[in-house]
């Protein structure tokens, strides 16, 4: 069930009507998690039973990881590991893995063969694999209590808010909202409807619009040349932003109005002056994952400066393969590596947002993190090489960018307006009645005469 979808907006209607109506905490968290069971089973149903089967063992070993003492303790919490693991293995890179076996196998043994399979991934099946494990390592811990209540925990898994595509959430923030009896609060309606609008806009109006120059320039990538090139990886830069972060806003939105508080996401990163800086603001709850589960195991920086750089590297190639079973996804991880590790950060942004130097950086920053992308976007690495090498050649003649040029315009005044917007943003709360109705009623408009209503998939759900 898409966001974008009318299936959902009555989905949503009628959840959270009922979840105000029940005045049964109990019924209340059945309820949520019956819906976000349907939720996820409107994509495809039978791979409901892989979520069910790792909510089964990360219950009981959090239990048995409270119970325990000594090397019991390590052995459920290994258990629970090698589950989550093992599926998102199986599923995710199996394939991958047996292609590259065969490639490096038809080296020595031309007609080596290996028998095609198919595996269709799971959606959002990094997500709550990562979620899931969070639980067990808390608990082992001594961070966070095992959830007793079985119902609860599946709930934390399953909410379908942040299912999909995340945020990618931390039992010691969510769990003990699910045991709150939450009151009706009409300025947490009011904030979470505003959140979920704006998220649609970002989808809708911007990202769904930009995707059309996007598909264009990477499927036309042989001919196509120069400006047409560059303009397609700027735009996909803001359409997976748009894309990502409107999922996340009505994600969070959604769980706004029903009172329950999600993790932030995302924090004007294209506003960064550094790589360090993006990856504070951007995919927060992943990079903050990774810090928090290997980065400081490894060592942090705590062993020395050398150390400290091969740590961050390992983290950045992870969390490229976390991205993809795709030799793409690897590359784009080192890339972002090797920025981190050589460019220095600088703290906090000093001066005025728009001063010359500041800007200078801004600009040069969101450069580098643009031909990142192109390998994410990109099918593989030889096309991902070629588009890079058909920015920078000259093309005579009509310029073609898969859209119309008053659309192009328009698609470069939206990001404008993105760009002001989120800048000036500090909250998504409207105290006035009278200026929430006309907010909402002007993004409702906007949305319904210039959002492009295909019901696209959420970039991220292929994750």
């Amino acid at each position: 069930m898409l966001f974008n979808s009318l299936q959902f907006l009555v989905f949503f209607i009628i959840v959270t009507s009922a979840y105000y109506l029940l005045q049964s905490q109990r019924a209340r968290v059945w309820l949520l998690l019956l819906a976000s069971c349907y939720f996820y089973m409107s994509f495809v149903p039978k791979y409901i039973l892989i979520l069910g089967f790792t909510i089964i063992i990360d219950y009981l070993a959090g239990l048995q990881i409270a119970r325990s003492q000594g090397r019991a303790r390590k052995n459920w919490l290994i258990l629970s590991l090698v589950a989550n693991i093992g599926i998102l293995a199986h599923y995710k890179y199996l394939l991958f893995l047996l292609d590259n076996i065969g490639f490096v196998a038809r080296w020595f043994n031309p007609t080596f063969h290996i028998p095609h399979i198919e595996i269709l991934l799971p959606i959002g099946l990094s997500f709550h694999t990562f979620q899931a494990m969070s639980y067990t390592i808390e608990v082992y811990r001594g961070h966070q209590q095992p959830e007793r209540n079985f119902v609860v925990y599946a709930l934390y898994v399953m909410f379908y808010p942040q299912l999909v595509a995340g945020p990618i959430e931390r039992p010691q923030n969510v769990l003990h909202q699910f045991h709150e009896f939450k009151q009706y609060k009409w300025d947490n309606v009011k904030e979470g409807l505003a959140r979920m609008l704006w998220g649609l806009f970002k989808k809708v109006v911007i990202a769904d619009r930009l995707a059309m120059v996007v598909d264009y320039t990477f499927e036309n990538t042989h001919s196509l040349a120069g400006w047409p090139l560059i303009v397609g990886a700027v735009f996909y830069s803001f359409q997976i932003y748009c894309d990502f972060s409107g999922y996340s806003d009505i994600g969070i939105g959604a769980a706004k109005v029903m009172g329950i508080r999600l993790m932030e996401n995302f924090n004007q990163p294209y506003l960064s002056h550094n790589i360090t800086t993006f990856w504070s603001r951007w995919h927060i709850s992943l990079s903050t994952w990774f810090r928090d589960y290997l980065y400081i195991p490894l060592g942090g920086n705590r062993l020395g400066e050398a150390r400290r750089k091969l740590n961050v590297f390992i983290v950045f190639l992870l969390s490229g393969l976390w991205h993809g079973a795709n030799w793409t996804f690897v590359i784009w991880g080192a890339l972002h590596g090797a920025l981190v590790t050589l460019i220095p950060g600088s703290g906090k942004r000093s001066g005025k947002l728009f001063s010359p130097a500041t800007l200078l950086f801004v600009v040069i920053n969101f450069v580098l993190v643009t031909l990142c992308w192109v390998f994410f976007r990109s099918p593989n690495l030889a096309e991902a090489l070629n588009y890079l090498q058909g920015m920078l050649t000259l093309q005579s003649g009509i310029l073609k960018f898969g859209m119309k040029t008053a659309e192009l315009w328009f698609a470069v005044v939206l990001i404008a307006i993105l760009l002001w917007r989120e800048s000036r943003l500090q909250g998504y709360f409207i105290r006035s009645n009278g200026k929430f109705a006309a907010y909402f009623t002007a993004m409702l408009l906007v949305c319904y005469f210039f959002g492009i209503f295909n019901e696209n998939q959420f970039i991220y759900f292929q994750f």
